[in-house]
């Protein structure tokens, strides 16, 4: 059951009118397809609003706000800039967030001009994020779903996806390279972490990656989930360059493989028990996954 809210327009307006009059005669209009997470809104030109869709996505914002700032000055690429926080008003439940817009198109639909490059450019991206003490920051919780946390966490999800799977999969194999990631834990201090390193949070702009969006899921632990993205969304060639770029050890890409591992198999579960024509590409990507040497590079 999909308990996220439809949030119209003109309930957007209302909240902007009210709590930030000083807007009030810039447009609202909804983006397509305007997140899962967050409904988002284009306010004028030059902003944008995020109003989270349901409660477990509500403690983000704050977090957003907080931590966003301190984190922009370190990074090589540009972040969402906070603007103001929203509150609850005229029946939405939720605080809500505006953010300076950042021009771009998401990687999932943009023409990549170089993959090799971008590979090399989220890996420093990643590389410096991952060096940021996060001492300070918020540990692996309910509010990023444990993005920096433990694997184990959500093991018995994996082992379950794996048995219903069992006559579409390589269980075997599944379940042995699940179980050879959670062989490993971080054993340095936290560190700080995007926590949903996708195409759909990386911006790019004339070819390159621009930006890297959505901070929702960001915290302090173990980053090895930032790696994933090497077996969802690149090929053996700029895996290669991404990884290499980057310092961690096998043990934290071995993790990485397992976190793409846990995502792709609750992905296709549920797929499958629901007769979505996407579990065909599901299942090439847990090919992927499971392929021997995939991620050694």
């Amino acid at each position: 059951m999909d308990d996220r809210l439809t949030i119209p327009t003109d309930l957007v307006e209302r909240l902007i009118a009210d709590q930030f009059p000083q807007f009030s005669s810039l447009a609202v209009q909804p983006l397509v397809p305007g997140g899962w997470n967050n409904r988002s809104f284009r306010l004028g030109p030059d902003m944008i609003i995020r109003l989270p869709s349901a409660e477990r996505y509500e403690a983000q914002v704050e977090k957003e706000q907080r931590f966003l700032p301190l984190l922009a000055p370190h990074l090589p690429l540009p972040v969402p800039e906070p603007v103001a926080m929203g509150h609850p008003g005229h029946g939405y439940p939720f605080c809500w967030g505006i953010y300076r817009w950042i021009a771009g198109e998401t990687a999932l639909s943009a023409e990549i001009t170089d993959r090799n490059q971008f590979a090399a450019d989220l890996a420093g991206f990643l590389k410096i994020l991952h060096r940021i003490d996060g001492a300070d920051g918020p540990l692996a919780g309910a509010h990023n779903f444990y993005r920096g946390g433990p694997l184990a966490t959500y093991d018995q999800e994996s082992r379950t996806a794996i048995d219903r799977l069992s006559e579409d999969i390589s269980a075997e194999r599944a379940l042995s390279l699940w179980e050879q990631a959670l062989a490993s834990h971080w054993q340095k201090p936290p560190v700080w972490l995007h926590g949903d390193i996708a195409p759909g949070n990386l911006l790019v702009d004339n070819g390159r990656l621009a930006a890297i969006i959505d901070f929702g899921c960001c915290g302090t632990g173990d980053p090895a989930c930032d790696l994933a993205i090497a077996w969802t969304f690149m090929d053996r060639a700029t895996a290669a360059r991404f990884r290499t770029t980057l310092d961690h050890d096998e043990a934290t890409w071995t993790r990485a493989r397992g976190w793409a591992l846990w995502k792709t198999l609750i992905t296709l579960q549920k797929q499958v028990e629901t007769g979505a024509p996407e579990a065909a590409e599901s299942r090439i990507l847990l090919d992927r996954i499971l392929e021997q040497g995939q991620g050694n590079h």
